[in-house]
């Protein structure tokens, strides 16, 4: 078999460049900006990031098999949500994300139907296309600002890619830098590109930093123009947003502060309220409509593009869902995490602690309509910046600041709360109190972004473990006993490399690249 990374060029338009698109890129010249051939090499360009971003939300390109699981960016998050210790799946129903949530995928790395395929195939393929794209860029001034635009979204959808794939085939950076970690191609491949050995976290790292220091750059030329009107792009706003991302999950306080704060001072997203008493009602509320005044960066999907079963919203509808079966695997949240908003928290009505059938069950994905299967989904809110800039003012010593992020955020949910605490330290396991500032900004991370974030981001970066119970909600299913995760030195959350990678890919081993198919080295 061929190495994956080596046939994503050819192929529709919807998945990848098509091959057109491609031979026009590499044609065009790459110093000129201006003139007609410019102009036909930046439409073929915004056709081929078209197809980039249909395909972040697109079912069944990416995998064999199990495809209704294997939606792009909200289904990867909601992987990683049901990985952690917060989004709790009731039931197995028709199995999907069953198998993420008990962590049973890792024996499963020689089929091309199971996580591992699909996220690296996902990965590399965004990569892939990105790099043609970044081809254009040139060593000479660039100063047209359509061609700046596309060239730093092809940064932004690079450095997002290594991140996403950083996060779930190697241990998180701190203190693992040296670790192996995923392949770096920063340039065209072609079926007769040599593939590429592990890079170490230090070194895919340094380029997301390099990736997305770049598209910030570029992006910012296009600031208040009629090209950031589209929210499906990463815009200016959106690479550093992507910034912040990276730059908390590398414990670099000062980056994350500025990108987030930066974002923040443009004033372009405004905090949305949660309005209890008709939240259920609205169906066009904020978790759905990425033209909501707090959205940042989302898909707009129309009736055509729908994924219908195969989407976020057949797994999450708590009405809806037939399909994907919410009366066979419901979800819902953690009763421990619920206990930590107030009374008085409006976003309580993203959650029925008191439904029938599953206590605690989730109200806050809905399809926007459900006779079309329509929902946009939302990737990046203006609530995460406020929390980005509030722990990293805290992990800087800056309380006052972090205090005032906070606040800000949450008392247009909680119009009592007033946060005063301090200090940076956090439990051994999730579930362990501290009773510091750090600690109350990750609580509500927990809850702000429930369904959308990916609560495995954070567990691992923070490097806690934690402990599933009956109490909190979780079925016996999904205890998890026999697992380490505690431990957040394991293994246990680190994926395995699909085999097809070390199929073509002479300098992978399948022996001495391949991560832990057990919990620790050499367990199975």
């Amino acid at each position: 078999m061929k190495n994956i990374f080596k046939y994503l060029i050819a192929g529709t338009a919807v998945v990848t460049l098509t091959t057109a698109c491609s031979d026009q890129l590499e044609t065009s010249p790459t110093t000129s900006v201006s003139g007609t051939t410019m102009t036909q090499s930046n439409d073929a360009a915004m056709i081929a990031l078209n197809g980039i971003y249909r395909s972040m939300y697109t079912s069944g390109w990416s995998t064999t098999g199990n495809t209704h699981q294997c939606f792009g960016i909200s289904a990867y998050n909601l992987c990683a949500d049901v990985m952690g210790d917060d989004n709790i799946m009731a039931a197995q129903g028709s199995g999907w994300f069953w198998f993420d949530a008990s962590y049973n995928v890792k024996a499963r790395y020689t089929s091309g139907a199971w996580r591992s395929y699909d996220l690296w195939y996902a990965g590399y393929t965004w990569i892939a296309n990105a790099n043609y794209l970044i081809a254009m860029d040139s060593e000479e001034e660039i100063t047209d600002v359509d061609r700046l635009y596309i060239l730093g979204q092809a940064y932004g959808v690079r450095a997002y890619s290594y991140w996403m794939l950083a996060q779930y085939f190697a241990r998180t950076y701190k203190g693992h830098e040296s670790d192996p970690c995923v392949p770096i191609y920063n340039e065209p491949t072609t079926a007769k590109t040599t593939g590429q050995p592990r890079a170490t976290n230090q070194e895919v790292y340094d380029q997301m930093k390099k990736d997305i220091a770049k598209a910030v750059e570029y992006l910012s030329k296009s600031l208040n123009t009629s090209l950031e009107k589209d929210k499906s792009f990463i815009t200016y706003p959106v690479a550093l947003g992507l910034q912040a991302r990276i730059a908390l999950t590398m414990e670099d306080w000062e980056t994350a502060a500025k990108a987030a704060e930066t974002v923040i001072s443009l004033g372009q997203f405004t905090i949305q309220p949660v309005e209890a008493a008709n939240f259920k009602a609205n169906k066009q509320n904020f978790i759905n409509n990425y033209s909501a005044g707090n959205v940042m960066w989302g898909a707009n999907i129309i009736a055509d593009q729908s994924g219908i079963y195969a989407s976020l919203y057949a797994h999450m509808d708590a009405v809806a869902a037939m399909y994907a079966g919410y009366d066979r695997a419901p979800k819902k949240i953690n009763s421990e995490t619920y206990a930590l908003m107030s009374e008085s928290d409006s976003r309580r009505c993203w959650w029925n602690p008191n439904d029938e059938n599953n206590h605690y069950q989730q109200e806050k994905f809905h399809f926007s309509d459900i006779q079309t299967y329509l929902g946009d989904y939302v990737w990046m809110r203006i609530e995460e910046m406020y929390l980005i800039a509030a722990e990293a003012e805290c992990m800087k010593g800056n309380d006052a600041v972090a205090q005032q992020y906070l606040n800000t955020m949450v008392q247009t949910r909680d119009a009592s709360y007033n946060c005063t605490k301090t200090g940076t330290e956090m439990g051994k396991l999730t579930s362990d109190r501290t009773g510091s500032l750090r600690e109350a900004i990750i609580d509500q991370r927990r809850i702000e972004l429930w369904g959308e974030y990916g609560r495995l981001y954070d567990i691992r970066r923070l490097r806690q473990g934690f402990v599933r119970t009956s109490a909190q909600g979780w079925p016996n299913g999904l205890l998890l006993t026999n697992k380490p995760t505690d431990d957040p030195e394991c293994y246990m959350w680190v994926l395995t490399i699909p085999q097809a990678e070390f199929d073509g890919n002479q300098n992978m081993d399948e022996v001495a690249d391949q991560n832990p198919t057990g919990n620790y080295p050499g367990e199975k």
